[in-house]
């Protein structure tokens, strides 16, 4: 399901190339998947929720296999589009439906672990699935990755469908109930960091490609390199901060987390060093995902009874970060240059760290009033 999410990443040039449109028109690709994931995550969850979370969750890595198979054969930039939302819709309901019920199944001194491991898929598909589709698009092409990637998604259906035990769905909740859950300034603040910091990071992410073909020349084996290394931070720092958000809660954590995306998205605008960039690319995985499993822990703090409907808000803004990421890349990258996209992912995820140190000191974990 990452894989489904980020590979456009992987195969940004190629896609630019073969379709003839401008590298901030294809990074609408990952704006449309995101903001789709954003706005049907909530809805979709109404209108599922007496499903069983075992059938939620095969259906939906069933859609995402669908979306991925439409836009392998897509005629033009229009129908890729198309089927770019069609996955959104599937990764919509998996993300929090497969966050819950990994919860469920842990003790409540391992919940923020138990998410880490599932949000870990999500960094598998950074080590993993956007370094492989910009190796393997010049052989397969980029409708031959697409259709790799569906095939992976039918092949997880089947997985969970065999491997994953039944847990019961969760109370219906009406959207409305959604919209009073979301006013408490608690989970606002908690939202906000979350969309900020992901904003940020996939500012950068979503351009990385070409921002890495300027400022060390990297393409092919050597981008697939520097991405691994990414993902492979990323891998460390998702362990790291669901173990240390179980171990000292979520606040120093989630400060430290989204610091270390400050300081090394800010040297990773001037470093022209392969070896330089290397290293803070990996640093830059360790903190941007370690942030996340300290997020879900203090969600899951403020109210246990409600924790798959915050947990789903949370995904929400998360992937509306991800959405507004390829806007506002792109308008650097056409109004600026490349070069500033960096420094801008910087400032953004700076205003994350500026939200959480005012807002903190009022914070301190206590119960919350939320009820489902």
């Amino acid at each position: 399901m990452g894989t489904s999410g980020y590979i456009v990443t992987g195969v940004l040039p190629q896609l630019s190339g073969e379709l003839s449109v401008s590298l901030s028109t294809v990074g609408l690709l990952t704006t449309s998947f995101a903001v789709a994931y954003a706005i049907g995550s909530p809805l979709l969850a109404v209108a599922l929720g007496g499903w069983r979370r075992h059938r939620l969750i095969v259906a939906a890595l069933l859609v995402a296999a669908v979306g991925n198979a439409l836009a392998a054969i897509a005629p033009h930039f229009g129908v890729l589009l198309a089927a770019r939302i069609v996955t959104a819709m599937g990764a919509a309901v998996f993300t929090p439906a497969a966050t819950a019920v990994a919860a469920e199944l842990s003790g409540p001194e391992r919940r923020a672990r138990a998410a880490a491991w599932v949000f870990g898929g999500l960094v598998t598909a950074t080590i993993v699935g956007v370094p492989a589709g910009s190796l393997l698009v010049g052989p397969l092409g980029y409708r031959g990755v697409f259709w790799l990637v569906a095939g992976i998604c039918a092949l997880a259906a089947a997985a969970v469908a065999v491997a994953v035990p039944e847990v019961a769905a969760p109370p219906r909740v009406t959207l409305r109930r959604r919209v009073e859950v979301a006013s408490d300034p608690r989970v606002l603040v908690v939202l906000g960091i979350t969309l900020a910091a992901s904003l940020g990071v996939f500012t950068v992410y979503t351009y990385v490609a070409p921002l890495l073909a300027d400022t060390v020349g990297a393409h092919g084996t050597g981008l697939s390199l520097l991405l691994f290394g990414y993902g492979i931070g990323g891998a460390i720092g998702n362990v790291v901060g669901g173990v240390a958000a179980d171990r000292y809660g979520y606040r120093l954590p989630l400060l430290v987390a989204v610091s270390g995306s400050v300081i090394s998205l800010s040297l990773l605008s001037v470093v022209h060093s392969t070896a330089l960039v290397a290293v803070l690319l990996f640093t830059w995985g360790v903190s941007s995902w370690a942030f996340n499993p300290p997020v879900q822990r203090r969600l899951i703090e403020l109210s246990p009874s409600a924790v798959s409907l915050l947990l789903a808000l949370n995904a929400s803004a998360l992937y509306l970060g991800i959405g507004l990421s390829g806007v506002v890349g792109g308008a650097v990258l056409d109004h600026v240059g490349i070069g500033a996209v960096a420094l801008t992912g910087a400032g953004l995820c700076l205003v994350a760290v500026v939200v959480q140190v005012l807002t903190g000191r009022h914070s301190a974990a206590q119960p919350s009033g939320i009820t489902v």
